[in-house]
């Protein structure tokens, strides 16, 4: 289910955030733009998707397929911070702006059993803070996600290179597996 950005002003739902590229853990932007400002990240897949190869980025579009991330929840007091950190970084002017590059939308991402990961290892969750729809293995969560923009998408989808697994890493050859 995508819903479009209501706006994510002020009384906006403060939704959890779904990642799949250079804001993961161990990726060049995770700590330039999220450290100190969440309380919780935990191994998440977003269904419906396909995941592009980009200049240095991953594109996420609507598709038959999954994209693994992360879902992180802000800290407590930074959440405005965060949207606004985020709208910069991905490019994102407001619904359907022609400029955008990610169109910002709430879609439901789901959550993988508690044990897919042991605590400290990579992919672990982080327990602190996060919110009770965010703790229920299984049951789908309602997330911001940043999509590729109309006019990526259909640049994505006649010349793109698909990333098979939907799993993205830096350390990926271009076109490569």
């Amino acid at each position: 289910m995508t819903t479009p950005d209501p706006g994510g002003g002020p009384g906006a739902a403060e939704l959890p955030f779904f990642v799949y590229g250079t804001l993961l853990p161990g990726e060049p932007n995770h700590d330039l733009f999220l450290r100190g400002r969440t309380a919780g990240e935990r191994p998440a897949v977003l269904p419906r998707a396909l995941l592009y190869e980009g200049p240095g980025y991953p594109y996420a579009i609507e598709g038959h397929g999954r994209v693994h991330g992360m879902l992180l929840v802000a800290a407590p007091g930074v959440y405005g911070e965060l949207l606004g950190l985020l709208d910069h970084l991905e490019e994102y002017l407001g619904p359907g702006h022609p400029r955008n590059l990610y169109e910002r939308v709430v879609r439901e991402v789901e959550l993988p059993a508690r044990g897919a990961a042991e605590p400290g290892e990579p992919g672990a969750p982080r327990e602190s803070g996060e919110s009770g729809a965010a703790r229920k293995s299984g049951a789908p969560v309602r997330a911001w996600v940043y999509l590729a923009a109309t006019a990526v998408t259909r640049s994505l989808r006649t010349g793109g290179v698909l990333i098979p697994e939907g799993r993205w890493t830096t350390g990926r050859a271009p076109g490569g597996s």
